[in-house]
């Protein structure tokens, strides 16, 4: 069965927390598309890396979709003013699809509601405004939200959104070929 994951992609993204998820999602056999919140076709990461878009977030049918990721980095503070993100997070739960969310943009998960009675962990950079996190947890599953406190959790982070995909065998076969 093949699976779909669509990454959010802005201007100011963590690197390492939106290309290694797709790295390992794909490396999994999910097809992985990436949608640009502005439209534009290069969006360039806080570390300077510019990535190619597949698509923008304006021209994405959610329901095409089975998981929705969205990487932190300071460009999390454009996705939670442009409110998209959180809108469409929060269709995704309430369709019963996963939304996986790492380091700062739990906070993203906050806005639209879904961190309400429910694990999760984030960011040290966001604690303050989330006052309910588990700060000590690298990666936390909580229903269908899955969360991760930042670059050095992703290949954790990685593997769980694969054994919810796909399945244990899955997650395991690629932890092993890139030797974890």
């Amino acid at each position: 069965m093949n699976r779909k994951v669509l990454c959010l992609i802005v201007n100011g993204f963590e690197e390492i927390e939106a290309i290694a998820p797709i790295d390992l999602l794909r490396r999994a056999g999910a097809e992985v598309v990436l949608a640009s919140l502005t439209g534009e076709k290069l969006v360039t990461g806080r570390s300077g890396v510019t990535v190619q878009t597949d698509v923008a977030l304006s021209d994405v049918k959610a329901s095409d979709f089975d998981l929705l990721l969205i990487p932190g980095g300071p460009g999390v503070d454009a996705l939670r003013k442009d409110g998209r993100p959180a809108l469409l997070a929060r269709q995704y739960v309430d369709s019963g699809k996963p939304v996986a969310a790492i380091c700062a943009a739990p906070a993203v998960l906050a806005d639209a509601g879904l961190l309400e009675g429910r694990r999760f962990t984030a960011h040290a950079s966001v604690h303050g405004e989330l006052p309910q996190v588990l700060p000590e947890e690298r990666v936390v599953e909580d229903g269908l939200i899955v969360t991760s406190r930042g670059p050095g959790t992703t290949i954790e982070f990685s593997l769980a959104l694969i054994r919810r995909l796909f399945d244990d065998s899955t997650a395991e076969k690629v932890a092993r070929a890139i030797m974890v």
